[in-house]
């Protein structure tokens, strides 16, 4: 598929959605996040035989309507929890943070698995999941990766009637009709359809996130996302999941900008995420901070030839980092020879070309002296 890059930084920062008590006026001012002045972006919290007890592709290839009815019962809500405590009583108790939506993609033994974005559920003291026959069922959460934004829950397999099938989204092209289903605004909407089309059938973003910046492939769309939808699928007409919707463009006069995380990189997180809890990286063990963002008062040393590069401000006691002598303010500019010129850069090298096991080289300069240590990568969770 063709791969054209947006040059948008978009921001996943809690929730991402809204309770199903909230109006629309709050929904537009609480969950737009900005990547540029004036362009604002909101999360939209929106196979081999194990996926999909049942296929849901339509019974009827003429029948919209069929597919639909079939497809959206294994959409489910998805409410997050949280601690609020009580000043006056000293009491706390679990409050309803924001609502998103999710997908039961296998009913496997006595549990069904649910595929969900991070960002709906990151922080959840307690996750409740509606089936779409309103039936609410206690969530537990298997794992979750705030890079790529998925998370997998599990619940008893009793509260499931249905499975989706993920579909191939190699084979997606600009053009072919969708179908998002899922729960904007909070759960007074649930189930809610919209259709579109695959407006670009690769686009690369670049994502902040909980666990830092990242570049992430996604399908854009123009059927309709918004808030509380997160996490729900989307889906071609023949009834299998292409996408999860996870993002929009919301910018005033921007219409039918979304983006789903493609289905074949979705199959390959979850089967991760359930069997280990988290998606093992290599790890260095270090803070850091671009170079750019850094006060000239802290970089005054460094060769005038030294224009990127990111500081390390902290080191993991015990890591990989602090074995091969990285210390606090050290200036990385490069590993095995290539050039870095940010934390984006060492996070794609570290995750594309290297594995946890590899050794590597890094160039560093400390006090403005160049300098090259070597590493052996050990693998942890992102935090």
């Amino acid at each position: 598929m063709g791969n054209n890059t947006v040059k948008r930084v978009l921001s996943i920062v809690g929730s991402g959605v809204v309770g199903s008590m909230l109006t629309l006026g709050v929904v537009v001012n609480t969950d737009l996040l900005t990547s540029k002045p004036e362009t604002k972006i909101e999360t939209a919290s929106a196979a081999a035989p194990s996926y999909g007890v049942e296929s849901l592709s339509a019974t009827s290839a003429d029948s919209l309507a069929d597919m639909v009815e079939q497809s959206s019962k294994a959409i489910v809500g998805v409410v997050n929890y949280q601690s609020a405590g009580n000043r006056f009583a000293g009491a706390s108790s679990e409050q309803p943070v924001g609502t998103g939506s999710g997908v039961i993609y296998k009913i496997d033994g006595d549990h069904a698995y649910i595929v969900t974005n991070n960002h709906v559920i990151e922080n959840a003291q307690k996750i409740e999941v509606t089936l779409s026959s309103g039936t609410k069922a206690k969530a537990e959460l298997l794992g979750t990766d705030a890079l790529t934004d998925i998370a997998v829950l599990q619940i008893d397999k009793k509260y499931a009637s249905d499975a989706v099938t993920f579909g191939d989204s190699d084979k997606v092209r600009a053009g072919d009709s969708v179908i998002a289903i899922g729960n904007p605004l909070g759960l007074d909407f649930s189930g809610t359809v919209t259709k579109g089309i695959v407006s670009s059938a690769s686009r690369t973003l670049d994502v902040n996130t909980s666990a830092g910046t990242w570049q992430t492939e996604v399908i854009q769309t123009d059927a309709a996302i918004n808030s509380g939808n997160s996490g729900g699928a989307l889906f071609n007409t023949q009834g299998e999941v292409i996408g999860i919707n996870s993002l929009k463009v919301a910018q005033s006069g921007v219409e039918g900008i979304g983006f789903a995380i493609p289905s074949n990189e979705v199959k390959t997180l979850v089967e991760q995420l359930t069997e280990h809890g988290e998606i093992e990286r290599p790890y260095l063990g270090i803070g850091l901070a671009d170079l750019a963002n850094i006060p000239y008062m802290y970089v005054k040393d460094l060769p005038e030839s030294v224009k990127g590069g990111v500081m390390v401000t902290a080191v993991e006691p015990g890591s990989a980092a602090e074995k091969a002598g990285l210390q606090e303010q050290d200036v990385l500019t490069g590993i095995n020879g290539d050039t870095i010129e940010s934390s984006l850069d060492l996070r794609k090298y570290l995750y594309s070309k290297l594995e946890i096991g590899s050794k590597a080289n890094v160039t560093i300069y400390r006090g403005g002296k160049k300098q090259e240590l070597n590493i052996t990568l050990t693998g942890s969770q992102l935090k």
